[in-house]
């Protein structure tokens, strides 16, 4: 125990050196921008951490984004908050959600708050730095004031919606258990933008993307293009999964019908990776490009906003402490990566990619900045042996629901649980029956994907059938068996997370295991104590988009009408 104990003080102090200092570094401007690399994230909405067939899932294949973790590195415990806000908030301030009062649930359209404005987000660091900055599709940090919109965050131009979610072909939401009506969201800048209407909105964000990356071919400014799908997130309630028919009739073999067209969602999302890679392999760009895809959080399997999502073997889901909710699917392809087609194992947080992507751009941060993110540029970019960074993560910590969930190297600590607890257990499991037909030439058809092809000129080694298989043997996560349960409700849990990824043995009990417990709750409270009150304000009746001219818009400046208009899928709110 005394080897243990020391670790865990190590531990201690090197992440309160890492937060006081190293990751703090805000750009300073530059004009000496070319052989910077281009910067594009992709980042899925809701998406389950087993719906990327590269862990061995066999229901229905997603070839684009497998080649681009086979090409590149499987970014293997990459970790997010569990819910949209917080994890888009953690990604660009590169912020615990405590620290930017986002850490409980998530700004819905009619409430009159945003991000902190105290909080210099990423793309202000990366425009300081020369790049062009853009961002395509969703926002959800903020609408209701001008200061709190894409364009007045960094983002020299944003093509999407600022809300929550919409309709996959009207770009209209209606916030559920609210009494407000069903409001236009979709902007270039920030003006409303109509054009193309009726055209599947994968296909929509993915059109616009690839335009700014042909628009940036031969210039020598630095591309920063976070591509934000609404993709696999529901639609509204009366129609909450939504694809092309021809594109749901691929799926056929599967018997859920929920289950086929959420398949078909991911198929077109994965679709829109090929054609990313594609337009900047032909654009003469990817070489000197870093390409990051993953989900914002776990998929919401059952209950609210359920799209069948499987977080399989995992338990739990979105907006729960649980593995579930806040471990994502990930990958990055760089040609900067010394171990492209191997495995990253080093536990990855969300807001580490602006320290990180920061060190990979050479845009120094000055040291005024607080971050709690860690560089891990080094590690990401360094030999496949390269030592791990022993680091902590704060998954939740929410006094509102009374909700922690917190993570120091090995050990996680859960105390409390959303929704009762109705959503702790594992929800899906995989289908052994309803197989993808191409899963019989799985290798052939993840070689013949754009995206394989497009990389596969820059591979250090070629991505055989072998290496394949056995890269994917090696990212199926393994359970062990249930030794010790936990109910968050009325007990503490404390999981080995390395060797119990599917959190079924607490030692909480253990007296092995007491120092280890007394650590995690003494960083608990010294987190609490730094946080910041949650930003939540209730929603307000002149948001509503009858208010409006049927739009969201920013409601706390703009004025009102005097009458309410009806609202629904039809007209144009442009006109």
């Amino acid at each position: 125990m005394k080897g243990l104990s020391a670790f865990l003080l190590l531990l201690l102090c090197f992440q309160r050196a890492k937060t006081d200092v190293t990751p703090a570094s805000a750009a300073t401007a530059t004009t000496a921008t070319a052989g910077r690399p281009n910067i594009i994230i992709i980042l899925a909405d809701d998406m389950g951490f087993d719906d990327v067939s590269f862990r061995g899932g066999r229901e229905f294949l997603t070839p684009n984004i497998d080649a681009l973790a086979f090409h590149g590195r499987i970014l293997d415990r990459l970790y997010a908050p569990a819910m949209c806000t917080p994890s888009r908030g953690a990604l660009l301030s590169g912020r615990y959600p405590i620290h930017t009062g986002t850490q409980h649930f998530v700004i819905s359209n009619e409430e009159p708050w945003g991000l902190t404005l105290n909080a210099t987000l990423m793309p202000e660091i990366f425009q300081q730095a020369g790049y062009s900055t853009n961002l395509i599709g969703k926002w959800h940090l903020g609408f209701s004031r001008p200061e709190y919109t894409p364009t007045r965050r960094g983002f020299d131009y944003h093509y999407g919606y600022w809300g929550a979610y919409i309709d996959y072909y009207q770009r209209r939401s209606k916030m559920p258990a609210r009494n407000y009506s069903l409001g236009y969201d979709f902007r270039r800048n920030m003006e409303l933008e109509c054009r193309d209407r009726g055209v599947y909105v994968t296909d929509l964000l993915t059109n616009e993307a690839e335009r700014v990356i042909r628009e940036r071919e031969g210039q020598e400014q630095p591309l920063f293009l976070v591509l934000s799908h609404l993709a696999t997130h529901t639609a509204n309630e009366d129609d909450p999964l939504q694809a092309p028919e021809e594109e749901i009739r691929k799926f056929a073999y599967i018997k859920d019908p929920n289950r086929r067209k959420y398949a078909a969602m991911v198929s077109k999302l994965d679709q829109s990776v090929g054609r990313i890679v594609s337009a900047l392999n032909s654009t003469g760009q990817l070489e000197n490009s870093i390409v990051i895809f993953y989900s914002d959080n776990g998929a919401p399997s059952v209950g609210m906003f359920a799209n069948t999502g499987s977080n399989w073997p995992l338990r739990g889901q979105k907006n729960t402490p649980w593995e579930g909710g806040v471990r994502v699917a990930g990958a990055i392809w760089s040609a900067q990566l010394q171990a492209r087609g191997n495995i990253f194992t080093q536990p990855i947080y969300v807001a580490d990619w602006l320290p990180s992507l920061a060190h990979a751009a050479g845009i120094e941060l000055p040291h005024t900045l607080e971050l709690d993110g860690i560089d891990l540029w080094p590690q990401l970019a360094g030999p496949v042996d390269a030592p791990h960074v022993p680091r902590e993560i704060l998954h939740i910590l929410d006094d509102e629901w009374r909700v922690t969930s917190f993570q120091m190297g090995h050990w996680k600590y859960i105390n409390g649980t959303t929704s009762a607890g109705q959503y702790d257990q594992v929800l899906t499991y995989r289908e052994l029956d309803d197989l993808d037909p191409r899963e019989s030439r799985y290798v052939v058809t993840v070689r013949n994907s754009p995206t394989s092809r497009a990389l596969a000129r820059h591979d250090i080694r070629r991505m055989t059938q072998q290496r394949v298989v056995t890269l994917r043997r090696s990212a199926a996560v393994r359970c062990g068996d249930l030794q010790r349960g936990c109910n968050p409700l009325v007990e503490e849990c404390v999981y080995d997370i390395w060797n119990d990824p599917c959190e079924k043995n607490n030692l909480v009990y253990s007296t092995r295991h007491s120092e280890v417990l007394a650590a995690l709750r003494q960083r608990v409270q010294l987190l609490r104590e730094g946080a910041s009150a949650p930003g939540n304000r209730q929603g307000i009746r002149r948001s509503d988009p009858t208010l409006h001219k049927c739009t969201w818009d920013a409601f706390e400046v703009e004025k009102p009408a005097l009458a309410p208009v009806e609202c629904n899928y039809h007209g144009s709110p442009c006109e």
